[in-house]
């Protein structure tokens, strides 16, 4: 199986009007509550989580979503707004036994929600996140050719990969170690921003190129490639069918480069990975959280600006 390569600079320009509408077919079904499946060991459909005690944070209420210990995404409201990100970027440039990642966290090509939630949002009665979408300062590398661990590790709170489209992956934890997708209230792009306005997902965004299929749609710290949720038959994929870490052993080739494993996003949690598979580089956790830093202008500042259509503020 070949996935779509992820090329240095830049994606192909994708329907903002699309990506309202994915939201709806992604959220076809109501599904298993993750909450509670937090663990100190890598174990298939859990977090192996870093932290062991949650500060308690994250949306205010609960609403008519929940149905015991399943939620329906179609029922859950979502934050308004359509920002979009013009001086958005992402480039990788491999070198040596690495790869460098610099880019902003803004969303190419995409959407975002308008943040901070607005009181006269009706999401404002679920969650008030006064945070802002801003800026990053990323500059980090990931190890061009990686090498499965002897044993898998715990994902940290924060930033655990980056998709195609340059926005950062987080785990499937929020800030009181819940389910974040079912809890915390998003964007149409099932994003939103943390208190240093870094925009992210915590799940299988309806707005990356190829979530929904067996394409490239970002990478994990460790290296390695994180696929769409279906294999190579377009059958979908759960739990199941992958191990305690989200992956799998598979034959994956990504701009000449094979690869023997890759991690798949879900539409069941824990989403997108549930412990780290491969040796992360020393200065890798270190430089993330470096680059959660003011925005400066030029490449890696500068204002959105706002979308028409559905959900203008």
């Amino acid at each position: 199986m070949t996935s779509r390569s992820l090329p240095l600079r830049g994606r192909p320009l994708v329907c903002a009007a699309a990506a309202l509408i994915a939201p709806s077919v992604l959220a076809a079904q109501s599904l298993p509550l993750g909450d509670g499946h937090v663990t100190d060991h890598p174990e298939a459909g859990s977090v192996y989580s870093c932290r062991s005690t949650f500060r308690g944070g994250g949306a205010r209420h609960d609403g008519p979503w929940f149905h015991g210990d399943s939620w329906d995404p179609a029922e859950k409201p979502h934050v308004s707004g359509h920002v979009l990100w013009p001086g958005a970027d992402l480039l990788l440039k491999p070198t040596g036994d690495s790869v460098e990642v610099e880019g902003n966290g803004l969303p190419m090509h995409e959407p975002t929600g308008a943040f901070p939630i607005s009181p006269r949002d009706s999401a404002y009665r679920y969650d008030t996140n006064p945070n802002r979408v801003g800026a990053q300062h990323l500059d980090f590398e990931i190890p061009l050719r990686p090498v499965v661990a002897a044993r898998p590790s715990c994902l940290p709170m924060g930033m655990i990969g980056f998709t195609v489209t340059g926005v950062a992956l987080y785990s499937a934890l929020d800030d009181a170690g819940r389910d974040a997708a079912a809890h915390e209230i998003q964007d149409d792009c099932d994003g939103h921003p943390q208190a240093n306005a870094q925009y992210h997902y915590h799940s299988a965004s309806p707005c990356i190129p190829g979530v929904d299929g067996n394409q490239l749609v970002g990478w994990a710290l460790d290296g390695f490639p994180i696929l769409g949720m279906r294999d190579g038959t377009g059958a979908e994929l759960t739990d199941r069918d992958l191990d305690a870490c989200h992956g799998r052993k598979e034959d994956v080739v990504v701009d000449g480069r094979r690869y023997a494993y890759a991690y798949h996003m879900t539409r069941t949690y824990p989403y997108t990975l549930g412990c780290f598979s491969g040796e992360l580089l020393d200065s890798t956790l270190r430089a993330v959280r470096a680059g959660l830093e003011p925005s400066r202008r030029g490449r890696w500042g500068g204002p959105g600006r706002r979308g028409g259509g559905r959900g203008d503020t």
